[in-house]
């Protein structure tokens, strides 16, 4: 993989610091500089999951640029770099904006340098609508699912609108079947909130806990600790294959299907926005492009010939 960067690389940019770059002496990177890095922004009381792409992007840029001290490494050249990831990499717009704010925050904490890169932040905002499944194609996935614990971990995420780093985190405590609801600590933005428990999910839950009995967290691992996000990824993976789902869906895309099916069964835009942790409710908003067709009955002008 690397291998094929350093091609793609090195043909782009020709005079820049990546010029003849040898990614196989990647081991030559100063790990000592992402571990302080990580440490201070544990600190700073950032998420895990926030901490861990902050990582994954450092990581992936002192490879890419190795052979170079990385304060030496001037504005120019991470201009450039951020250009071969745009123009050679095709990443998208959520990805160019995170490595951005990496390398900003990076040379902020261990360097003491402000670095000039605003002007590369995308100036046009995307306006994908998010995908989501149908409560049919949903039915289908969780009533193929035969393992007990696939089958709650699926149930929980859409139930719940959980994000995946969510439910990894989830543990025994937060479940409030008394109230019935479930606490969500500390999710995206370090902000708690709660949500709505099913009858359903509290039934298909007690059934799940008798069988595998977790210590702390609701889905452990064989050996316990958090469950993986890996293996998440995978369980739905395989569900949608058996189901045979034609529409393209991931995790989050359970959690898109909870917005979309709230807002079509006529929960109010407001709770919905308390219930997916936004701060902002125009980000909540996306979801009522999907529903208004369907909630104005609205029909093609072909059916009118």
């Amino acid at each position: 993989y690397m291998k094929k960067d350093e091609i793609l690389l090195s043909k782009y940019l020709i005079i820049s610091i990546f010029i003849n770059l040898d990614l196989r002496n990647n081991c030559n990177m100063d790990y000592k500089l992402v571990e302080k890095f990580l440490t201070r922004l544990r600190v700073q009381r950032f998420s895990e999951n926030t901490i861990e792409n902050y990582k994954s992007q450092l990581i992936y840029f002192l490879k890419i640029s190795n052979q170079y001290k990385p304060e030496d490494i001037t504005d120019n050249q991470l201009e450039k770099f951020i250009i071969w990831l745009v123009n050679e990499k095709n990443i998208g717009q959520s990805y160019q904006k995170a490595m951005l704010a990496t390398l900003k925050k990076f040379y902020k904490e261990i360097f003491n340098r402000e670095v000039n890169l605003s002007h590369l932040y995308p100036k046009r905002k995307e306006n994908k609508l998010p995908k989501f499944l149908t409560q049919n194609e949903i039915k289908k996935i969780i009533d193929i699912t035969e393992n007990l614990k696939h089958k709650t971990i699926i149930t929980t995420i859409y139930s719940c609108g959980l994000r995946l780093s969510e439910l990894l985190e989830l543990k025994i405590s937060y479940i409030k079947s008394e109230q019935d609801c479930i606490v969500i600590r500390q999710s995206k933005g370090n902000k708690d909130r709660i949500v709505m428990l099913s009858p359903k999910l509290l039934d298909l839950l007690r059934e799940y806990y008798k069988k595998y009995k977790p210590k702390e967290y609701v889905f452990e691992g064989q050996l316990g600790g958090k469950y993986s996000a890996r293996s998440v990824q995978q369980i739905l993976k395989k569900s949608i294959e058996i189901a045979k789902i034609k529409t393209q869906a991931s995790v989050h895309t359970l959690r898109h299907s909870y917005a979309t099916h709230l807002l079509e069964n006529g929960t109010d835009i407001r709770i919905i926005k308390e219930l997916l942790g936004h701060n902002s409710i125009k980000t909540t908003e996306i979801y009522t492009h999907i529903t208004d067709v369907q909630k104005h009955k609205l029909r093609s002008p072909l059916d009118f010939l």
